[in-house]
């Protein structure tokens, strides 16, 4: 075969014995020249270790190096280069890896040799290099297994990979009871708990699971993506159960690949979390967008305390807190997770906060037809200072009933209200629609451990469930947590008016039942849902 440029893909079982010759001619410095785009920073080189460097076998490269191998490229000043495998394939008969790195480097492309299109990643990202001189990354070798699962993996349930499509459960069926749900291991419950109410009984986050990778992706993204959707949620939904290694897995990645430290051994909190997966690793586009051009992922209430409320609802807190805020929602969100006024895993605003089963946020939108509080025909004004005492509906006035309740206020300042004309006569004669979301998931927190009820269908009187991620154990040193399911059917009482009085006969925590308790004292975030909207965009 002559030496002219030659290229096409290698299949795995095709890596030449050249290669080996190859990786032998680099160790003496002897290797052709101009087989890849060189870094302006350094060339490769081949990766050296404290022993004595030995050519892998074409059997080791098969199984060590594939496409969608994550790998690092070593290079003569010791400037290591990271990536994702994206071609293997021949040029000039040599066997070479086309990397996506994870940071772009002058010099380089975007995928393409010679005019021909091998692969597709940013500019500046592409790098093309002889096969020997690629290894597995480091980074990702140095986390090893949960140490029960290495001990004691014979007594636990199997926890297969789940490719594919697998939709959410529609209802608790036979997922109660032990070993069921996530396994919990070296500090993760506030993963276990965020990931088991965000995926297990909706797909509100579906997105995050399909969402085709982009330019401005991490190289990592795929992976990343395919670990959250095929060692975790699938089968946490196809079986029930996910085994802690899987978890570690995604930990392990998230550690790595973000820039939130000790995902994978210490103590944290859910939004630490979501910010790390959902806002940098994945690129979500931010669930809430607000009025003032701002973006974000969860909403923390911020309220002054009311000394005559004891037991106050989600939905008050957030219209005191939109009320204080003066900013409002630009659009109706698919997925609204609010934080609630409290501040490190002690600190509580309230000893104890009413989660709303539905949350009315018509007058939270901007841009929405809303009712006048008074008269109840469409709204023209909005008065901040007549919704201080934060109910967003007193602030909402028809012009009638503007002059009425201002003539006694002058101090009072109200500005108009965006209305569209077309259907203003609709809405003067009709009532004015509401816009409700629909709580399915509360997080708590007792003495730095996070537990989850989730409600386990669609519906007002759906079920609900507890998830406890280490609810028992099993050994000591070398032994493992053990997850559990339990059904609370007495939990829709609880968001109701059955719930005020049973706060009202229980003024101290310890009379409440355990988990109302964690309920009504414990909750540190709340997730709601649009009945009407979907993640998919």
């Amino acid at each position: 075969m002559s030496h002219s440029y030659y290229l096409r893909e290698l299949s795995i079982d095709e890596i030449p014995l050249c290669v080996l010759q190859y990786e032998q001619n680099v160790c003496s410095g002897d290797g052709p020249e101009d087989l890849y785009d060189s870094p302006s920073l350094g060339s490769p080189r081949a990766v050296t270790s404290n022993t004595k460097p030995s050519c892998p076998s074409p059997e080791h490269l098969q199984d060590d190096i594939g496409v969608g191998s994550l790998v690092e490229v070593a290079t003569d000043v010791d400037q290591n280069y990271y990536g994702v495998v994206r071609w293997i394939g021949l040029i000039e008969d040599i066997a070479t890896a086309g990397v996506e790195l994870e940071q772009s480097v002058c010099g380089l492309g975007d995928g393409g040799h010679k005019g021909t299109r091998l692969f597709s990643c940013g500019a500046g990202r592409a790098l093309f290099v002889p096969l020997p001189l690629c290894r597995r990354d480091a980074r990702f070798r140095d986390t090893p297994p949960p140490e029960p699962l290495r001990d004691e993996r014979s007594d636990q349930p199997d926890c297969p990979v789940v490719t594919g499509v697998v939709p959410p459960l529609n209802s608790l069926g036979e997922l109660a009871g032990k070993n069921r749900g996530i396994q919990g291991h070296h500090n993760s419950c506030y993963l276990d708990a965020t990931l088991f109410a965000m995926f297990t009984f909706t797909s509100v986050f579906d997105a995050l699971l399909y969402r085709p990778p982009e330019p401005e992706d991490s190289p990592h993204y795929s992976e990343v993506q395919r670990v959250l959707r095929e060692e975790v949620v699938n089968p946490l939904r196809r079986h029930g159960y996910v085994r802690a290694d899987r978890v570690m897995k995604l930990r392990t990645l998230l550690e790595r690949l973000s820039d939130v430290p000790g995902l994978t051994s210490e103590e944290k909190d859910p939004e630490e979390f979501l910010n790390g997966l959902v806002a940098q690793l994945l690129r979500a586009e931010p669930f809430l967008k607000l009025s003032s051009g701002q973006e974000a992922y969860c909403y923390q209430l911020f309220v002054e305390k009311d000394e005559h409320i004891t037991l106050p609802s989600v939905q008050q807190l957030l219209e005191q807190s939109f009320a204080t805020s003066g900013v409002k929602l630009s659009e109706v969100p698919a997925a609204f997770i609010i934080q609630m006024p409290r501040f490190g895993k002690q600190y509580k605003l309230y000893q104890r906060v009413q989660p709303s089963p539905l949350l009315d946020v018509t007058d939270l939108i901007e841009g929405l037809p809303r009712q006048c509080a008074v008269c109840g025909s469409l709204a023209r004004w909005e008065c901040g200072a007549c919704a201080a005492g934060g109910a967003l509906d007193a602030g909402a006035l028809c012009g009638a009933c503007l002059r009425l309740a201002h003539a006694a206020r002058p101090d009072h300042k109200a500005t108009p209200l965006s209305i569209c004309e077309e259907y203003a006569n609709i809405l003067e004669s009709s009532p004015i629609p509401r816009v409700y979301m629909e709580l399915f998931a509360v997080l708590c927190i007792e003495t730095s451990h996070y537990v989850a009820f989730v409600k386990t269908g669609a519906g007002h009187d759906a079920p609900w469930c507890f998830f406890d991620s280490m609810a028992d154990r099993k050994g000591e040193r070398n032994g493992y947590n053990i997850p559990e399911i339990v059904e609370i059917s007495e939990l829709c009482a609880w968001l109701s008016e059955e719930g005020r009085a049973l706060h009202a006969a229980a003024p101290l925590d310890r009379h409440l039942p355990a988990p109302a308790k964690r309920l009504l004292a414990d909750a540190y975030m709340c997730f709601y849902r649009s009945p009407d909207l979907a993640m998919y965009r």
